[in-house]
């Protein structure tokens, strides 16, 4: 076991509360002083004050105030990445201190793709929650990538492809990608045989796509045609994708899990039915640590064990 004797660490210290730390992240993440001491459960007046003297203590802005919102200083961002840092160690600490009891227990924090989230990982945080009574969660969905690393989430779900070999990844399934379009569509693009014709019909693009607007297909006899399409409409999120299909806005590109039901149903069709897209991976996260809490393992072991049931 290390020794802790470095005194002068310590001595320079005295005086200054750790809270500080607590209080300053709050913020960062919620936004506003009014927000984080709703998340902290106590008042406005006392994070300021605590966030102030933060400041004062140093003599340096970490924040720049406005009426509506707060923001980062370039100093203020690089205090807040190591206060996230302090704050995981120290949980992890506690979190070590009660793993004897081998229960789960804590805030589960995680982050992941709207669409996944919402038709997928919810049901399965409901049944986390009913089987491990100890745990709490706390999910923020995003069709943008997160700084796993430089936040307080324990783990995070990634679909496609990990592009960061530094990252801590465990593939736990694939899904398709499928084009559709509207049943009512279907007439208009009747015409539509091979990928080369898609250039005739809308395409609405997901701009939270590497290339929203560039599609490579491939046939089981080995045909191959990469097209790049010009898109009538485009948005930064998936779900909005979906509904634009549903309402005939044109062709789009949406992972299986999402339209599978709308295809039964009758409300989409596939187009090129004989023409695949690449398959993708779906991964789990963690942040670069060799501690894992036994929360976030129980609730992997569960994830993947409803994703063999399925």
């Amino acid at each position: 076991m290390e020794n802790i004797n470095n005194v002068d660490s310590f001595a320079a210290l005295e005086g200054f509360s750790l809270n500080r730390i607590v209080y300053f992240t709050a913020v960062v993440e919620a936004g506003s002083f009014t927000a984080a001491a709703g998340r902290l459960g106590i008042t406005k007046a006392v994070v300021s004050q605590q966030v102030a003297r933060l400041e004062a203590d140093f003599n340096i802005a970490l924040l720049i105030r406005t009426t509506r919102r707060v923001r980062l200083t370039e100093a203020g961002e690089a205090f807040y990445r190591r206060c996230v840092r302090i704050l995981k160690e120290a949980e992890n600490a506690f979190g070590e201190l009660t793993e004897s009891s081998g229960k789960p227990s804590g805030a589960l924090r995680l982050t992941a793709p709207y669409d996944y989230g919402i038709e997928v990982i919810v049901p399965a945080l409901a049944r986390f929650t009913a089987q491990y009574p100890d745990c709490t969660v706390e999910v923020s969905f995003s069709d943008s990538i997160q700084d796993i690393n430089a936040s307080q989430f324990d783990l995070s779900v990634r679909m496609g492809w990990l592009t960061e070999s530094h990252l801590q990844g465990r593939k736990i399934g694939t899904f398709s990608q499928k084009l559709v379009a509207a049943t009512g569509l279907a007439p208009r693009l009747a015409g539509i045989k091979v990928p080369a014709d898609l250039h005739a019909a809308p395409l609405i693009a997901n701009t939270a796509l590497k290339e929203p607007a560039r599609f490579s297909f491939s046939r089981p006899d080995g045909a191959t045609q990469v097209v790049s399409l010009r898109s009538s409409m485009q948005f930064n999120a998936t779900l909005a994708v979906h509904r634009a299909a549903l309402a005939g806005g044109g062709v789009a590109v949406l992972p299986d899990y999402v339209v599978a039901g709308d295809i039964e149903a009758g409300r989409l069709f596939e187009v090129l039915p004989d023409w695949r897209l690449p398959a993708a991976d779906i991964y789990i996260v963690y942040p670069t640590t060799s501690y894992r809490p036994a929360k976030v393992s129980a609730f992997v072991e569960l994830f993947t064990r409803m994703l063999r049931e399925e």
